[in-house]
């Protein structure tokens, strides 16, 4: 199905439009400009797409946590990997999930010693896995950001069966962006916020960005133009001393976002201060599943505990790259020891990580 006005969206002549404006109102702001995102997939885009090439060297576009396996806690993964340790469990989970290092192993490197751990496409794939071995405990291992949170919030209001139960990891963007705004030595001058996410929330939990921190905020889509697009709505924002949000990918969200999603959210999980890797605590940063539904918690049905984890190996910078205070470049294990083979941190290790899509798209240098 052809989307109305797509293929002007991806033509050159509109590319050649954007980037002169850009270039034109970054000459009227007369002044270096910082924006930053919190997307892998725009990253992704940016990346395989040269688009830093094309701006104006006045403009830099940082990466913020925008992958949802490179902030999942190595805490959470020791869960799993101690409840994949047992004989009675099947763990289950998404596919870049497995090769997260965690404190001293992966969980595919449990899988290599014989538990059974299974990539699945969503929590449904995990309840039918339940349901064929009702003599086994299954665990969904759900990470995320709001995106897939109904999901997971669908199937526990559904019914899902005893031997089923979920380790909470997700994650909430619009908590993590106020955070970064409290990185005093980041300067951001605004975000580019992610459109997927925001098909779910809609545009009112942003609002606090624009109106409270004077910071604007544009919610872009994922095509090359796209991006280039908010970049430019950002900077006449900024030059017209305007602070908005603005809903550049309106063909997919709407301002009210999803309601029906919204409300399952609201009715199976609570937002908590929650910890994101190599970051820190953030307040309401994290979901927990409420006590309705408490018993397919798996931190509940197991008791779990990890006293002691890791979330960043020696010589990592995997902790800076994801708030935009470091290129992957200048990590000293990039492209040596840590590579997509062998990552060492988690930002290797997604195609929505920063350093996996370094590794695949850039030089050694911020070319």
């Amino acid at each position: 199905m052809d989307i109305p006005g797509i293929k002007i969206l991806r033509s050159k002549e509109f590319t050649d439009k954007i980037i002169k404006a850009i270039h034109k109102t970054i000459n009227e702001i007369g002044k270096p400009i910082k924006f930053m995102h919190v997307c892998g997939t725009h990253e992704h885009t940016i990346s395989k797409y040269g688009l830093r090439t094309l701006l104006p060297k006045e403009i830099e576009i940082l990466s913020g946590p925008g992958c949802p396996v490179c902030i999942c806690p190595a805490a959470d993964i020791d869960k799993a990997v101690e409840l994949g340790r047992r004989d009675d469990t099947i763990i289950t989970t998404f596919g870049d999930m497995i090769r997260v290092p965690a404190t001293s192993i992966s969980l595919a490197e449990l899988k290599a010693k014989g538990a059974d751990i299974r990539i699945v496409y969503g929590p449904n794939d995990a309840i039918k896995i339940a349901k064929e071995n009702p003599n086994k405990e299954v665990i969904f291992f759900a990470i995320g950001f709001e995106t897939t949170v109904p999901l997971i919030g669908y199937e526990l209001q559904s019914g899902p069966p005893s031997n089923f139960s979920v380790i909470c990891a997700h994650k909430l963007i619009p908590a993590a962006l106020e955070l970064l705004m409290s990185q005093s030595q980041l300067k951001i001058d605004g975000f580019i916020s992610p459109g997927h996410v925001s098909t779910i929330i809609g545009l009112k939990p942003y609002e606090i960005f624009a109106q409270g921190y004077k910071i604007p905020n544009v919610i872009s889509g994922f095509e090359p133009n796209d991006v280039l697009l908010s970049i430019l709505m950002l900077l006449r924002q900024l030059r017209d001393k305007r602070f908005d949000t603005i809903n550049e990918y309106s063909r997919v969200v709407k301002p009210e976002g999803n309601i029906i999603a919204q409300k399952i959210i609201e009715d199976v999980f609570e937002s908590v201060s929650s910890p994101w890797r190599g970051i820190g605590r953030v307040y309401d940063g994290g979901l927990v599943i409420k006590e309705e539904h408490q018993e397919f918690d798996a931190d509940k049905k197991f008791d779990i505990k990890i006293e002691k984890s890791q979330d960043i190996p020696p010589g990592c910078s995997c902790h800076l790259i994801m708030v935009g205070k470091l290129y992957p470049y200048e990590c000293k294990l990039f492209r040596k020891e840590c590579t997509p083979i062998n990552p060492i941190g988690p930002c290797m290790v997604s195609m929505e990580g920063t350093c996996n899509i370094y590794y695949k798209y850039h030089s050694n240098d911020n070319s």
